[in-house]
């Protein structure tokens, strides 16, 4: 049974930044894709970005594409999401998801789901 825990979420005023990490326990060298996840109150779950942990390789959703920055540490086993240019329509639980079960990497289908880490972006 694999857990995911976030942090890093917290209050900003618009053009800030933040930076949240989701450690991982899903077992030994995880070879997937592992991606960060965004849900407003009264919408979808939206994918903002992927990554493979082996081939590294990164996708971005458009709403941030240029202000987000995905990145995995193999050491130690942790996702990390730089957000940058943070917007008042950034606001949301953003979640951590790993072992993707789909060719579409921001589709919400991953076996391994964290709790979320609130993010709140002030104008």
């Amino acid at each position: 049974q694999g857990t995911l825990v976030e942090s890093g979420g917290g209050s900003v005023q618009a053009g800030g930044s933040l930076r949240l990490s989701c450690k991982g326990s899903t077992g030994t060298s995880p070879t997937y894709f592992m991606a960060w996840f965004r849900q407003a109150p009264g919408k979808q779950r939206e994918g903002l970005a992927a990554i493979h942990t082996t081939y590294n390789s990164p996708y971005y959703g458009d709403s941030v594409k240029g202000r987000f920055t995905i990145a995995y540490d193999n050491t130690e086993n942790t996702l990390w999401l730089q957000m940058n240019s943070l917007r008042p329509e950034d606001t949301g639980l953003y979640y951590c998801a790993a072992e993707g079960l789909s060719d579409r990497v921001l589709d919400p289908k991953y076996r391994y789901w964290g709790q979320g880490t609130q993010v709140t972006v002030s104008s």
